[in-house]
């Protein structure tokens, strides 16, 4: 069982979600339409795959965890979208698997062999496509009055290790430069912020869609933990309820 595999249900529904705008400004900044193709590589619950499904005209969607494959199906009829779901490493794709306008990374870069990335991006994006690094997530600069008492909950709540790792996997985020091939050069950075009102209920379960606290890494903590952080988050909501101001971004790499 992989570290996701707990959080596969959870995901889609409690972590920060990539709202309309962001693909519409993603689609339109790109010039894509249904002639072009993309491949979302640790596509989780296909959130980036649904998303760009309606703009282009075919989408693969990989992810190594079956879990979150299953949750993708799911999440895919739901969409009434047409996405191919492939079930294993993105690393391990047959060369057979060609090539693509646009590949898309959410919440996954440091997940990947970092060695293999590089190589990845040479033979899935076509002569003239991008890579699009995508991320959703709370703004960071004072807007969510709520976000550093949330920040240190989750901390508090977490495998020391795990949390460790994920914030490695924010600075690989960052750093998307360094793993491009010199074929590859980083162009720009899409930005999209929207505002939205979440219980703290909810921001609680948030808690439990990261693998440094999944229900797996928590066990019998699971209710402590939503109890802690409902009772830390309630001095700022009203009736239980906060504003989220929500960044989402697409790190866009170009063939040069």
């Amino acid at each position: 069982m992989g570290r996701f595999a707990t959080t596969a249900l959870l995901y889609e529904q409690f972590r920060p979600p990539y709202p309309p705008a962001f693909f519409q400004e993603v689609v339109a900044r790109l010039m894509l339409d249904k002639n072009h193709a993309l491949i979302d590589l640790g596509t989780g619950p296909a959130l980036l795959a649904i998303g760009f499904a309606h703009y282009v005209g075919r989408v693969v969607a990989v992810d190594l965890e079956p879990s979150m494959i299953e949750a993708a199906r799911e999440a895919v009829k739901r969409a009434r979208e047409e996405v191919m779901l492939v079930q294993g490493r993105a690393e391990d794709l047959p060369e057979d698997t060609g090539r693509f306008d646009v590949v898309t990374i959410g919440r996954a870069l440091h997940w990947f062999d970092e060695s293999a990335l590089g190589p990845l991006f040479e033979r899935l994006v076509a002569p003239s496509g991008v890579v699009a690094v995508c991320a959703s997530f709370s703004a960071t600069d004072g807007r969510n009055a709520w976000l550093e008492e949330y920040t240190a909950a989750r901390r508090a709540w977490s495998d020391e290790k795990l949390w460790s790792q994920s914030l490695s996997g924010k600075r690989a985020h960052r750093e998307l430069a360094s793993l491009l091939p010199t074929a590859f050069g980083v162009t720009e950075t899409i930005r999209v912020e929207t505002t939205n009102e979440i219980g703290v209920a909810d921001l609680a379960q948030r808690v439990l869609t990261f693998s440094s606290s999944s229900p797996a890494a928590l066990g019998e903590k699971v209710d402590p933990m939503l109890r802690d952080v409902e009772a830390r988050l309630m001095p700022f909501s009203r009736n239980g309820v906060v504003k989220e101001t929500v960044v989402s971004t697409a790190q866009i790499a170009r063939r040069r």
